[in-house]
């Protein structure tokens, strides 16, 4: 891999690339070309190539990507060569969504936990996870190797989960709370805000 900074855009394409092979691969297609790529996905043909150029050289001049080798690449670039344990906090409705969502992740990067700080929400049963109390969250993260957290709690409180998550040793966060949330400069905080994401679609109406 090359020693430069990649961008936070190129990072996000990748799973979009990964998520189109794997469907190539299903149906035992063997090669794709970045063309192909870029009509499929309504891409620039050259940004798919120098988003992956930035981590080696996949492709073959004249016969494009073989396409087991770059997900195999791609899967290892993303670090979805290995398991990838995630706690959630919050078991309302998007909440319970997410962790039902759990049965069509590949078994590499799944919801392992959940927590919700209501006492009745304690022992409740979603998609063969159990709902735990928020003060075993600490030796659940640390037993369990859990790397990644998901926020679905209101906005009033996300602040106080991100705390604990960090307290806990999370490395990422997935928040779903439309707010912004404030952690240190080593935790990688990602946004999954459906309000401002719909805002924005408004500006394009005619």
């Amino acid at each position: 891999m090359k020693t430069q900074k990649i961008s936070e855009a190129v990072v996000r394409r990748l799973p979009i690339y990964l998520r189109y092979l794997n469907e190539l691969a299903m149906n035992n297609v063997t090669t794709v070309s970045s063309q192909d790529l870029g009509q499929k996905l309504d891409l620039n043909p050259a940004q798919i190539r120098k988003d992956l150029a930035y981590f080696g050289e996949f492709g073959k001049k004249g016969i494009g990507y073989d396409i087991s080798y770059l997900i195999e690449k791609i899967r290892q670039i993303l670090k979805l060569d290995r398991h990838i344990q995630v706690a959630l906090v919050g078991a309302g409705n998007l909440g319970r969504a997410l962790c039902n969502y759990n049965t069509y992740l590949r078994n590499d990067m799944k919801i392992v936990a959940v927590f919700d700080a209501l006492p009745d929400k304690a022992g409740e049963v979603i998609n063969n996870l159990v709902v735990r109390q928020m003060g075993q969250m600490k030796s659940v993260i640390t037993e369990l190797g859990i790397r990644i957290g998901i926020i679905t709690v209101p906005a009033t409180e996300a602040q106080n989960v991100a705390n604990e998550f960090v307290a806990c040793g999370i490395e990422a966060i997935l928040n779903f709370a439309p707010v912004i949330i404030k952690v240190p400069a080593e935790v990688r905080v990602h946004y999954a805000d459906f309000t401002t994401e719909l805002q924005s679609l408004a500006y394009y109406l005619d």
